[in-house]
């Protein structure tokens, strides 16, 4: 595999720099650096997504019908990469990158009319509804009803650790309409506006103290069968093939600038002899062993886009780079806070750009915080970093499926 870019590739990452440059702004860039979580601050982000969307690079994996690029598998990769390198603020992945494609393969031609363009400009926001309170990574024995009633189904129950409900206007769920057969049969995805009668979020509080999360009910909550994506009973299919697209990705980049950003402030943060943290052989060695895996992280996904781009079947490698991800984010997340030292067992979220409202917390009237930003992000970036291993699939279940595919246990 050639590890060098052609010139066309090279010229493509030049005009993506370039535009970077002229239009990632300072405060876009805080907002990036100072996140807590993979969710950043929401009103950044949608500014973000704006300005994307006026150049066409919003969401660039959509067939262009649809407002994609006609770009190659590396020049997705570049355009992620030079993403992460300059500090951007992440898009919100529900609409964009999950069920956006859902739409495209199994949605009807006015689904796509409506819920594309809207995704496209932000005027449609979507929230995920999978997990509930007995259905995490076990997904398959959600009880979440929708019950047949004419033109509509009614739907009873509730989901959680539904990111950003508060400020979605629509959410994408997964519906129990029938309970004969195997438990993943009879599982329907539904589309459903968030303002329909009978809809309650109610935040959760998370171990950083952000409202990201919430706890979304439905009582009696009536949705028009024309909202149904996909068939009646088969939403399964429909949720599965938007989990892939939830895994993956160019995430080496960012993981490298995390490292990097770690390497250069542990430069200047005294270690438990007085001397710069970087010089501590035990500090050293764990942040050289990250900085390794991120590099060989970013190998296997340059291997996977030269097979997808091959047309060969990369098999079950969003497994892989999740579980290879998401644990050395929290490697990396437990090694900022050990260089946090005393500082990072402050409480000082006003010197971050949390991904939500901080509750119960009423910041300095001076707006003082103790040392340099990255101390007070680093507590908050840890806690929510270990649910990293949680969500899109429990790294548990992500092993079990390489287990399976790739070992056939």
């Amino acid at each position: 595999m050639d590890f060098d870019w052609s010139e066309a590739d090279s010229a493509f990452r030049d005009e993506v720099r370039g535009f970077l440059r002229d239009n990632l702004t300072p405060e876009l860039r805080a907002a990036g650096r100072l996140a807590t979580s993979v969710y950043p601050d929401h009103e950044a982000s949608m500014r973000w997504q704006q300005i994307l969307h006026a150049r066409g690079w919003a969401a660039p994996s959509w067939p262009v019908e649809y407002g994609g690029c006609d770009w190659t598998l590396t020049q997705h990769y570049i355009f992620n990469r030079e993403l992460a390198l300059a500090g951007a603020p992440p898009l919100s992945p529900m609409g964009i990158r999950m069920v956006a494609p859902g739409i495209v393969a199994f949605g009807t031609p006015e689904q796509k009319d409506f819920f594309l363009s809207g995704i496209l400009t932000g005027e449609v926001f979507f929230c995920q509804g999978y997990s509930e309170p007995e259905a995490g990574s076990d997904l398959a024995s959600l009880t979440m009803s929708a019950v047949d009633d004419g033109e509509d189904f009614i739907c009873n129950g509730s989901k959680i650790w539904t990111t950003h409900a508060t400020e979605a206007n629509w959410i994408f769920c997964l519906v129990r309409t029938s309970r004969t057969g195997k438990k993943q049969q009879g599982i329907t995805f539904l589309l459903i506006d968030m303002t329909t009668p009978g809809i309650e979020v109610r935040p959760l509080v998370m171990t950083s103290g952000e409202q990201v999360q919430n706890q979304v009910f439905f009582d009696n909550v009536r949705v028009p069968k024309s909202n149904v994506l996909g068939r009646v009973d088969e939403g399964w299919s429909v949720a599965k093939y938007v989990l892939v697209h939830e895994r993956g990705g160019a995430a080496a980049p960012a993981l490298q600038v995390m490292a990097q950003d770690l390497a250069d402030a542990a430069a200047e943060q005294p270690g438990p002899d007085g001397e710069p943290l970087i010089d501590d052989p035990g500090f050293a060695a764990r942040l050289a062993d990250a900085r390794i895996r991120a590099d060989v992280l970013e190998i296997l996904e340059y291997r996977t886009i030269s097979a997808l781009a091959q047309g060969r079947d990369a098999g079950p490698a969003s497994s892989m780079l999740k579980i290879l991800a998401t644990e050395l984010s929290q490697q990396l997340t437990e090694l900022a806070l050990l260089a946090a030292g005393p500082r990072g067992r402050a409480y000082q979220p006003h010197a971050t750009k949390p991904g939500g409202p901080i509750a119960e917390f009423t910041p300095p009237a001076d707006g003082y915080h103790s040392g340099p930003q990255w101390q007070a992000v680093a507590p908050l970036r840890y806690f929510n970093d270990r649910a990293g291993s949680i969500y899109a699939g429990s790294n548990e279940i992500q092993r079990n499926i390489l287990a399976k595919a790739a070992l056939g246990l």
